[in-house]
C-alpha cells in the first residue's frame, strides 16, 4: 500500500526546504525530487513532461534513502507495495486519476477507459491519459500498468521501452509467487 497525500494541496505543507538526487538502475538515471517530508517526483531520463527542477534544490540523497531502497527493491523483483510519504502536486481531477492508479494490482494492466470508469467519468477518456501522463511519481504511483483498448502499451512518461520493462518485470515476478 502506499502512504500518500495525492492532493493538490499537499505540496504546501512540505516546508520550504527542497532536495534532490539521481541513481543508477536498471533502467537508467532515476531522480527523485522532495523535502524531508514526502517525495513530490520521480523522473527518469528524458522523461516526458518533467517539470524543471527548482533553482533552490539541494543535492541530497539523505532525504531519499527510504524511496531509493524501496525503488531498488522493485526494480529487483523485491517488492511490490510502496510505503513511502508522497506529496504530488497537480489538480484535483490528476489527483483523483492518481489515486486510481494506486489501486491497481501489481502484476495486472488496465485500458484507458476502465480507468476512466473506476473512476466515475466513462466519458472522460482522453483527460484520464493527459492526466496518467503527467504523474509526478511514476513506478510508486503505477501509471505504467495503463495500456490502450487494444492492449498496445501507450505513452509513458519515462518511455515505452522502459514500461515494456517494468510490465515484464511485474508479471514475471506475479508468476513466480
Amino acid at each position: 500500500m502506499i502512504s500518500a497525500d495525492l492532493s493538490s494541496a499537499a505540496p504546501s505543507r512540505l516546508g520550504s526546504r527542497l532536495y534532490f538526487t539521481e541513481f543508477a538502475t536498471p533502467i537508467g538515471l532515476v531522480q527523485l525530487r522532495g523535502s524531508a517530508a514526502a517525495l513530490t517526483g520521480i523522473f527518469m531520463e528524458a522523461h516526458r513532461h518533467q517539470p524543471v527542477a527548482p533553482v533552490d534544490a539541494t543535492r541530497d540523497s539523505a532525504p531519499f534513502r527510504d524511496a531509493r531502497r524501496q525503488i531498488e527493491e522493485y526494480l529487483a523483483g523485491d517488492r511490490r507495495h510502496f510505503t513511502l510519504p508522497l506529496a504530488a502536486t497537480g489538480t484535483d481531477f490528476q489527483s483523483e486519476v492518481w489515486r486510481a492508479l494506486t489501486a491497481i494490482p501489481y502484476g495486472t494492466t488496465m485500458s484507458y477507459g476502465e480507468l476512466a470508469r473506476r473512476i466515475g467519468r466513462p466519458r472522460a477518456v482522453r483527460a484520464v491519459g493527459l492526466a496518467n501522463g503527467r504523474n509526478p511519481l511514476s513506478i510508486v504511483v503505477p501509471c505504467h500498468r495503463v495500456i490502450g483498448a487494444d492492449g498496445a502499451l501507450t505513452g509513458y512518461g519515462g518511455g515505452v521501452a522502459r514500461k515494456r520493462y517494468l510490465l515484464e518485470l511485474e508479471r514475471a515476478v506475479a508468476q513466480r509467487t
